[in-house]
């Protein structure tokens, strides 16, 4: 059935009756039931379910008490936000649960006042139409499919509406969303929605919400599922972030699975930029120091090391030429040049471990201290070049290099 299909089909009675069924919901329902207060899923998770997508996270909305309904289900994962938000992990599915309310903003980018308001304001207070839905779980409208004026048209039409002119002024961050949510839904921005951000972008609303608001919009776009197909639609829509669309795909395609790769999406889109000015850029922006360090690498190191590594002519030379470089920037050098030897790195030089230590050395006689080091680097150049594949082997080549 197309998504076409579905949204025609979203009747309450079966979008009911598929959701009791998901793991995630089933597994809540016993709360659920006997929750003094409404209880809807909502936003995101009901577009996915209608539109037959799989959702891991789960949004509920209660005309109640947030905190009560989460005890219920689990142990909460932080204390309860500023909005009434609340969060806990069940089963290996995380639940955000908000009280329902409505929102002022006494200010363009101010963040919102909040206040307790019932579902129909709770709708109209989201940033886009297509997650301005509600299913009610539980409570006095269980089984109603609520939604904001035009959202099911607008999610049969695949596109991105905001819910009225002041949207993009009110909370520029949601300029970053509708690029987030156009590349991972595929949809379009509706034309209207597309001036107003245009308009938002050229009268610098962005510059009326934290740094730290924007980055943490853009850490959200790097860790979409194609974060590439993100930042290319946050440089459509004109915003100041754009992407080496080629380079990142390069890098990602020989990224290991342990690899951060909204690491490698970052440096692709911060590229080019000194290490200093770069990295007070990322603080600014409220990027984890250790987060910050990986970018600033990626960015001015990667270049240098594929320089170098197309000179290492031995598989010792590739391990000592990588040295202490993190994946991610060894997967970016690999996309500006030497992949033969980025890859030799990353699929087997990174994996080959001494099967002697420094104990083993000092029990055959060594004095502890520098020596020691530099015999195992020998014996270690020894395995990765094929001459010393045992422990016997790279133990007479330590010592011998001791002597």
């Amino acid at each position: 059935m197309s998504e076409d299909d579905r949204v025609q089909n979203a009747t309450p009675e079966a979008l009911v009756q598929r959701a009791l069924v998901l793991p995630p919901i089933a597994a809540i329902q016993p709360s659920v039931a006997t929750f003094a207060g409404d209880v809807y899923l909502v936003g995101g998770s009901i577009r996915d379910l209608i539109l037959g997508r799989r959702f891991v996270d789960v949004d509920l909305a209660v005309d109640g008490d947030a905190g009560r309904l989460a005890a219920a289900i689990g142990a909460p994962l932080g204390a309860e936000t500023r909005f009434g938000t609340v969060s806990v992990e069940l089963g290996g599915h995380r639940y955000d649960i908000a009280r329902t309310r409505a929102e002022a903003y006494e200010h363009p980018g101010a963040l919102p006042v909040v206040q307790e308001a019932g579902i129909d304001a709770d709708l109209r207070r989201r940033d886009f139409t297509v997650n301005a839905l509600a299913l009610g779980l539980a409570g006095t409208r269980t089984g109603e499919l609520l939604s904001a004026p035009r959202a099911l048209e607008d999610l049969q039409a695949a596109q991105l509406a905001v819910l009225h002119d002041r949207s993009f002024l009110d909370d520029p961050t949601r300029l970053l969303r509708l690029a987030r949510y156009a590349a991972r839904l595929g949809f379009e921005p509706a034309p209207q929605t597309r001036a107003l951000a245009a308009v938002a972008i050229t009268n610098g609303a962005l510059d009326t919400i934290s740094a730290t608001r924007a980055g943490n919009e853009l850490r959200l776009l790097a860790r979409e599922p194609d974060p590439i197909s993100a930042f290319e639609a946050v440089e459509d829509l004109g915003l100041p972030w754009a992407i080496d669309a080629e380079r990142a795909r390069s890098a990602l395609n020989v990224l290991p699975d342990e690899g951060r790769a909204d690491i490698v999406v970052l440096a692709c889109v911060f590229g080019g930029q000194d290490g200093a000015q770069l990295a007070a850029e990322l603080d600014r922006l409220g990027f984890a120091a250790s987060d910050r360090d990986s970018i600033v690498e990626g960015v001015t190191a990667a270049e240098d090391l594929a320089q170098r590594l197309g000179n290492a002519g031995s598989r010792s030379e590739i391990a000592r030429t990588v040295g202490r470089s993190g994946i991610e920037t060894v997967a970016l050098a690999s996309s500006q040049g030497a992949p033969s030897q980025s890859l030799t790195w990353l699929e087997d030089l990174r994996h080959c471990r001494l099967q002697i230590s420094g104990d083993d050395l000092i029990d055959h006689g060594l004095q502890q201290g520098p020596a020691i080091g530099r015999a195992l680097q020998v014996a270690k150049d020894a395995l990765l070049d094929g001459r010393a594949p045992d422990r016997e082997a790279q133990l007479a080549v330590a010592l011998h290099a001791a002597e």
